[in-house]
């Protein structure tokens, strides 16, 4: 528990300084944000809001990580970082390396659009693929890796599905989720929000499989989970990052995070649902994530089918911009929304556990 509040406050100081001096730096550079002139026409005043500034959530998380292992090693001679932690905060910051790249190449040609798609998913999908196949190596002293090659919803299920199955589905999560926190990144402090509250649900999933772990008692209905204290810590620091930067991406933005940003988070959330045995689980807790990426799926499909629009516009945010709604009216509304999905699927966590006591 003291790693979590020690990771967790680091990031959120860190991050709460840091992006102020970010917000400086990347202004004096003219790294402003490019609107898309097909967007709501109220996104305009937005041009030339800095943005990047994913960058302070991802250096804010990596000191606070690693601060909270270096001050109880120091006291306490606590276990240094586990392989499963530091296979996510890879897939963070390799994720958060290619949305980089992305923000950078739009910020340099002064347009809307950064890298080719083509160029983009090839860089989600090298990051991927080496975090899926190291994630099922690495074991431990109980001969436990941080994943199995078995898809898990509250707990691994089923037979393994092998290293290349697992390896695609694993791409299938890392991209659909990192892909989807991109397309709910629309309007202030939606994305940075909602992202808060599905790290908060990874800090208490992770506290609970500690306590009822297999390693530490003899049940069958204990958790096979290798590192569920160190990604709890993981967790916390990304979400003390993340809650700082809200601070300043709140309704009206002073900073957006960019590509740079909603990756990362995205693949965080990723690697925290392969690591806790919460792959199918994820898509419930990421409810609000789910909700905005089938909409764009939904006006793609049946714009091509009929040449028609289900929404005003995709994603689905900016339908209720076209509507009418204020922006801040949306922001709320749409995490109160994300809330429930956490709700209901700590629910499922909860209960899936407690009838078998």
């Amino acid at each position: 528990m003291r790693n979590i509040l020690i990771a967790a406050a680091v990031s959120l100081l860190l991050s709460m300084a840091g992006t102020p001096l970010a917000i400086r730096l990347f202004s004096r550079r003219g790294y402003g944000q490019n609107i898309r002139e097909e967007g709501p026409s109220g996104h305009y005043d937005k041009r030339g809001t800095p943005t990047m500034g994913g960058t302070v959530i991802v250096i804010a998380s990596l000191i606070g990580y690693f601060t909270a292992h270096l001050s109880t090693m120091l006291t306490s001679h606590v276990e240094s970082p586990t392989a499963s932690a530091l296979l996510v905060l890879f897939l963070m910051t390799g994720l958060g390396m290619v949305g980089f790249l992305d923000d950078f190449i739009k910020i340099y040609k002064q347009r809307s659009l950064g890298l080719r798609s083509g160029a983009k998913a090839a860089g989600q999908l090298v990051v991927g693929a080496i975090f899926a196949i190291l994630v099922v190596r690495f074991p431990n002293a109980y001969e436990m890796t941080p994943a199995t090659t078995r898809i898990s919803f509250l707990r691994d299920f089923g037979p393994s599905i092998g290293l290349i199955g697992f390896t695609i589905w694993v791409l299938f999560i890392i991209v659909g989720f990192s892909n989807a926190v991109n397309l709910t990144d629309g309007l202030d402090g939606l994305a940075s929000g909602a992202t808060c509250l599905v790290l908060a649900a990874y800090v208490l999933i992770g506290n609970w499989q500690l306590r009822n772990s297999c390693t530490f008692m003899l049940s069958p209905n204990c958790y096979w989970v290798r590192d569920p204290l160190d990604l709890a810590v993981v967790a916390a620091a990304v979400l003390g990052g993340c809650f700082g930067f809200l601070w300043w991406n709140a309704p009206p933005a002073k900073i957006f995070m960019g590509d740079t940003g909603s990756l990362a988070l995205g693949g965080v959330l990723a690697g925290l649902a392969v690591t806790t045995r919460t792959q199918l689980l994820l898509p419930i807790l990421g409810g609000l994530f789910a909700i905005i990426t089938m909409s764009v799926i939904i006006q793609v499909g049946f714009f091509k089918m009929t040449k028609k629009r289900v929404f005003r516009m995709a994603p689905l945010q900016h339908h209720f911009e076209l509507s009418g709604w204020a922006e801040t009216t949306i922001v709320v509304r749409f995490w109160l929304i994300a809330a429930l999905c956490v709700a209901a699927g700590l629910g499922l966590f909860y209960l899936e556990w407690m009838p078998k006591q």
